[in-house]
């Protein structure tokens, strides 16, 4: 029986959330059980990257270490990385080809679909010792998880109830999707930047909107992203999934007006790039749409800003630490010019990038900031109580919805 204590939530709404939620190893242990291995897909990486029978990648469904890997049949099948023996990885390996898998502590093998099918020495050796009569491989393999591949991307649930993915996203959130993976594509480079935060802090930060311009120096110094431009939030009927979207416009005056007039850090006009060839790319969405953040619940997230196209993968490594997985991606068909704009504004995002450099700090700012306030809870009340879509991104809707589908899966 568990031992778990609920966090209190002071209100029905979704505008208040209790920092403790942050802070306790017990919510971390419990969000495993609830939405990692509960009713919810999990991104583990791009079907492309496992084009033939015996590739694998691993990967994590929240804590638990995963492979999916591709089998003669063409299908993919994804299973615990974990010996059924002593519990030990099963692969080591980020990457790579296989006929089957073996744990290297004890040589037990299992089949690409994760069944056991070879045990060392099971029946002794010289008439002694070896495995039990009713010793029986079939029941002794490691947890399977179901897969679907949506677009391209190969997401992988410990639970038999999930919906299917395309019911899980809902009908815009795939149009969204489709959008950007409307053609094959190629991962053109990849890193892990450790977070010192809480990981829902981070997936908090994708899904606001309002921030993004203030915070962001760059967005608003060279005119990619300000309030005043054409967009919207798109929330889905979970809350859980989002999408955030802007237009480059003509100069907006009376917006770069209300930045000046606010004080904001976040209009520095005497800045000026020594190399301006980073922001000349291409014409690429025939709908003029320049910048688009969509995140899928617990940990996904793709994003188109300019010509940079990425997904960032948001996974917990404790209470206040998170690994952010970033694959940078560009299409098979891209001409080497194209593919340079990529790699070049590639340098807009990541630990170090011109535009999401600050996500990387602003996480620990918040973690380190209620280290003494477990009792109390953050307002989040821009743009009211709604958690559905709205045509300002002056919003926090799309948060607020982060946790509806959150309280929901956790049952809080």
């Amino acid at each position: 029986m568990s031992d778990y204590q609920p966090i209190h939530w002071s209100t029905p709404s979704y505008t208040r959330v209790p920092y403790a939620v942050y802070q306790s190893q017990d919510v971390l242990a419990e969000e495993q059980k609830k939405i990692y291995e509960g009713n919810a897909w999990s991104y583990l990486c791009l079907d492309s990257e496992i084009p033939e029978a015996g590739d694998y990648r691993t990967g994590h469904v929240g804590s638990a270490p995963v492979v999916v890997v591709r089998d003669d049949d063409g299908e993919i099948y994804a299973f615990e990385n974990r010996c059924s023996h002593r519990g030990a990885l099963i692969c080591l390996d980020r990457a790579g080809k296989t006929r089957d898998f073996q744990c290297v502590y004890h040589a037990w093998t299992y089949d690409r679909q994760g069944n056991l099918k070879g045990v060392a020495f099971e029946t002794g050796l010289n008439g002694a010792g070896g495995m039990p009569e009713h010793f029986c491989k079939e029941d002794h393999s490691p947890r399977k998880l179901r897969v679907a591949v949506f677009c391209g991307l190969v997401f992988v649930s410990f639970s038999e109830d999930v919906d299917s993915i395309e019911d899980y996203l809902g009908p815009e959130i795939c149009s969204r999707i489709e959008r950007v993976l409307n053609k094959p594509v190629e991962v053109i480079g990849r890193f892990t930047q450790v977070l010192p935060n809480n990981w829902k802090l981070y997936f908090e930060n994708v899904k606001d909107s309002y921030h993004a311009s203030l915070l962001h120096l760059f967005f608003t110094t060279f005119k990619l992203n300000r309030l005043s431009q054409r967009g919207a939030v798109i929330v889905s009927e979970s809350g859980g999934h989002h999408v955030s979207y802007s237009m480059v416009d003509a100069p907006d005056q009376e917006a770069g007006k209300q930045y000046q007039d606010q004080g904001l850090r976040s209009d520095q006009d005497g800045y000026r790039l020594a190399d301006p060839s980073l922001l000349q790319g291409f014409k690429e969405f025939e709908d003029g749409i320049t910048l688009q953040i969509l995140s899928v619940f617990p940990g996904f997230v793709l994003q188109q800003i300019q010509n940079c196209l990425a997904i960032r993968q948001v996974l917990p490594k404790g209470v206040a630490s998170t690994d952010l997985h970033w694959t940078y991606l560009g299409y098979a068909n891209d001409t080497p010019e194209q593919r340079e704009v990529r790699l070049k504004q590639a340098n807009l995002i990541g630990p170090a990038g011109f535009v999401s450099m600050e996500d990387g700090a602003v996480g620990g700012f918040v973690q380190r900031g209620i280290a003494a306030a477990g009792d109390l809870e953050a307002v989040i009340e821009m743009g009211g109580e709604s958690t559905s879509s709205s045509p300002s991104r002056v919003t926090e809707a799309s948060v607020r919805g982060f946790w509806k589908a959150y309280r929901q899966l956790m049952q809080a």
